[in-house]
């Protein structure tokens, strides 16, 4: 639904936020919370309990937005149609018709759970066909899929490697890599971000392992950029070393294909030992893959403790992965449409003086530097109709706030002029009011006109 006159224009007030208002009342009054080192919330949490107040008492949490449909370019918020900006649905599949049939029919022929562990009884004859599925769209021997991404990767690391071993990680992985390699005991060592000199140093220092596994993200989910695999690949073969690359943010969104960042490299398949990735992204469903060898497969099964003790994705999501990777078989275009969104996004964001720092695909990071900036920047985009993600400390290192933007194949061409309007209206060189807004034409097209 496009946005309108009355949507964009509240008496010059902007878009209230119900967001904050899901601690039901929490933060109106003084929590009397003492954070002591005994208690068990302790000097860990003092920081987010005011942080979290702050911000609800200028009406600008920026987290947990209720949503009132589903997701897409335009959803709806607080009564409001907004422009979604920070949707992991790059290939623009949530709500597509295909989709949701195939979803529907498998809960109506196999109910809404499998009541079962994968291992038990809780593989249907969907799951291994949803499997051989992403086998052969990732080109691998197998694979194996769990709940989560996040699941897929504390997996693989649980599973395959243990105190006696050491991985080496760019500095700049996803947080379940890093807390899949803290649960396994591993010794873990860190490399400058896609830096292969630095990588060559740390193989070569630290104490030496069993084995050693590398680990990088195809594109990293904070910046955008895109790991240097060939000559990642260099150092492996030169090392022995093993290779795991997280792939979440690049399946469906690099290679001519959307195969992710082996198609992007033209590198074979078989060059890395094993490939992980969500299927919450791209894939618009729920659940992980790790994609490997029959051999590592056929071990995972009976050693992965998330394939043995958690419950099998749910009929509907499986319908859902499977019936988006014959969509993204069937209609490449969508990846291209990706690419020519995030360059037309990204540069124009550029010349308008903004910071998207080493982005090169569908994650565009603006970053404002400052924590409450960048909080305030998300609360005053929502006043013009547009829902951008803020990502702070911890999740970035301090004084690299900023907002993640997602662009994808479902944004048009008039979706992305209108961001860079309203980014125009707010660039830190220009005058610009809190609470603005800005207004679209009740045509459906976007425009900016002052208010007032």
């Amino acid at each position: 639904m496009p946005l309108n006159d009355h949507d964009l224009h509240n008496g010059g007030a902007g878009f209230p936020s119900s967001s904050g208002k899901s601690f039901n009342g929490y933060f109106d009054h003084p929590s009397g919370l003492s954070f002591r080192k005994n208690d068990l919330l302790d000097a860990r949490a003092r920081r987010m309990f005011e942080t979290t107040a702050m911000a609800c008492a200028a009406d600008a949490y920026p987290f947990q937005i209720p949503l009132e449909g589903r997701t897409g370019p335009q959803v709806r918020a607080d009564g409001h149609s907004m422009l979604m900006l920070s949707s992991y649905d790059y290939l623009g599949l949530i709500g597509d018709p295909r989709i949701d049939k195939a979803a529907t029919e498998a809960i109506a022929k196999y109910g809404t759970g499998t009541g079962g562990a994968r291992l038990l009884t809780g593989t249907t004859d969907q799951h291994v066909q949803m499997e051989r599925d992403l086998a052969a769209f990732k080109g691998a021997e197998a694979a194996i899929t769990f709940s989560s991404g996040y699941l897929a990767n504390v997996a693989i690391l649980g599973a395959l490697f243990g105190p006696a071993d050491r991985v080496i990680m760019d500095s700049l992985c996803h947080r379940s890599l890093t807390d899949a390699c803290r649960f396994a005991g591993v010794q873990l060592q860190r490399f400058r971000h896609n830096d292969p000199d630095s990588l060559k140093l740390e193989i070569e220092g630290g104490s030496p392992g069993n084995r050693t596994l590398i680990i990088t993200d195809g594109v990293f989910s904070m910046d955008g950029d895109i790991c240097r695999l060939p000559e990642i690949l260099e150092l492996k073969k030169a090392y022995g070393c093993f290779l795991l690359v997280d792939d979440s943010h690049a399946s469906g969104v690099l290679g001519a294909n959307g195969r992710g960042t082996d198609e992007h490299f033209g590198i074979p398949t078989d060059e890395v030992d094993i490939w992980t990735g969500s299927l919450a992204k791209s894939i618009p469903s729920t659940g992980g893959f790790a994609a490997v060898s029959q051999e590592l497969a056929i071990f995972l099964q009976h050693g992965a403790s998330p394939f043995i003790f958690s419950a099998a994705l749910s009929p509907a999501s499986v319908a859902a992965i499977r019936e988006g990777l014959a969509i993204l078989k069937r209609e490449p275009e969508r990846v291209a449409k990706i690419a020519r969104n995030a360059e037309f996004l990204r540069s124009g964001l550029r010349e308008l003086g903004y910071d998207v720092g080493l982005s090169e695909t569908a994650v565009i990071p603006v970053i404002l530097k400052d924590e409450a900036t960048t909080g305030l920047f998300a609360r005053r985009l929502r006043d013009h109709g547009i829902l951008a993600a803020p990502v702070l400390f911890p999740a970035v290192p301090q004084d690299s706030a900023r907002l993640r933007l997602c662009v994808t194949a479902a944004h048009s061409h008039t979706d992305l002029e209108y961001v860079l309007e309203v980014f125009a209206k707010m660039a830190p060189q220009r005058s610009f009011a809190v609470g603005q807004p800005v207004h679209r034409s009740t045509n459906g097209s976007h425009g900016v006109r002052a208010h007032g």
